[in-house]
């Protein structure tokens, strides 16, 4: 008889399950809930890119694809990095990856990069993913308190960094506060990182999602790739284009890391999706400026919501703002989410993605007078 208990793996038995599923199965028992729990962008995939990915299907670009991927996509990320970050890349296999997504690629590079023993630094809050890379690919996860303004600086990094420091971990803008360093800030971290021989990984994914009061002095997203090329840049499609499901991001770096991250890919993922792949070979030229600018209204919407009620992030970017919990009411964040739900309204609880559970998750990918409803709800409760 099979058991359980001595089958599964120490490994799995480390990974919780995300709180955000909690937030899901709540928000399913709801009629007609108001939803400002997930990142799931509310606007359709442009047609380009759609019409790219029927074509491809309909012609036969279904098999697999080159581990590092497609020529074609490849030569569109590579024009795009050089343009964006003055990176020259793509002239082989060896300095690009498009992966499954930008979790993929995260985890490829954990993968390459650490082992048991060594250690990880990641923001708190964080990703949900950040704190399971070290259960699944061995290195201890030492999480940098940003709270107060919720930025990781090197002045916050540098007491953390030890001998066995591999990896420094950066998401701006950043899920779930929406802060965006600035690039004196990020220009310190890449030198921190140098200095002490660490690399720096930059989570990018929300990148074209940089408001104006994010955007450094080109009015583009800050990013450690324009002060050096001694680091791994990863970004991916599927926020930004309304694709997620597509499952498409891309990596790219020092050859010896690429290469790397490339052999793991061959043994599990094999490649990206072909026919996501495909779609998104024109997505550079896709003008989406509308839409960032639809959300920035939003974020102020959110802003002006709460800013004479209690203490948010400063969200410069992404789909995100944390909101403090009003110490008056007495209320963890899964007490304030729980108290939301039942007048229909899902949000996510901080300790979701953070050692504390002062705080809670808004997202603002959602209709405007969705929005608009459930912020009215939320600041009524903490009045």
């Amino acid at each position: 008889m099979i058991d359980p208990e001595k089958l599964i793996s120490e490994r799995a038995r480390c990974v919780d399950v995300s709180g955000i599923r909690r937030a899901f199965q709540l928000g399913a028992s709801l009629e007609n809930p108001i939803d400002l729990s997930i990142g799931q962008p509310d606007f359709g995939v442009p047609e380009p890119l759609v019409r790219a990915a029927v074509d491809a299907i309909e012609q036969g670009r279904n098999g697999y694809t080159l581990t590092g991927g497609a020529e074609d996509l490849r030569a569109s990320v590579a024009a795009h990095l050089r343009r964006d970050v003055d990176w020259t890349i793509g002239g082989g296999q060896s300095d690009l990856l498009i992966t499954s997504g930008t979790s993929g690629a995260l985890l490829l590079a954990f993968m390459a990069l650490c082992e048991q023993g060594c250690e990880a630094i990641v923001p708190d809050p964080y990703f949900v993913v950040y704190p399971a890379l070290g259960p699944m690919t061995g290195p201890k996860i030492v999480l940098c308190d940003t709270y107060g303004d919720f930025r990781m600086t090197a002045e916050r990094v540098e007491p953390l960094i030890t001998e066995r420091t591999r990896v420094v971990l950066l998401n701006t803008p950043a899920n779930p506060t929406g802060v965006v360093l600035s690039d004196s800030e990020i220009s310190d971290l890449v030198d921190l990182c140098a200095d002490r021989g660490v690399m720096l990984v930059s989570d990018e994914i929300y990148d074209l999602f940089t408001f104006s009061d994010g955007c450094g002095p080109a009015g583009r997203c800050p990013s450690p790739a324009r002060f050096t090329k001694d680091m791994l840049l990863i970004r991916g499609f599927g926020k930004t284009y309304g694709c997620t499901g597509w499952r498409l991001g891309y990596a790219a770096g020092p050859p010896w890391l690429i290469e790397q991250m490339a052999k793991f890919q061959q043994y599990s993922f094999v490649c990206a999706p072909s026919m996501s792949q495909a779609g998104v070979v024109g997505a550079f030229d896709v003008d989406m400026s509308d839409i960032v600018e639809r959300f920035e209204r939003r974020r102020n919407l959110v802003r002006e919501t709460f800013e004479d009620v209690t203490n948010i992030s400063d969200s410069c970017g992404a789909f995100y703002t944390l909101v403090e919990v009003p110490p008056s009411l007495g209320m963890s964040g899964t007490e304030f989410c729980d108290l939301a739900v039942k007048h229909d309204v899902v949000i996510i609880p901080g300790g979701v993605f953070s050692e504390r559970d002062t705080h809670v998750r808004i997202s603002f990918a959602c209709p405007d007078d969705q929005l608009a409803e459930g912020l009215q709800v939320l600041r009524g409760l903490m009045e």
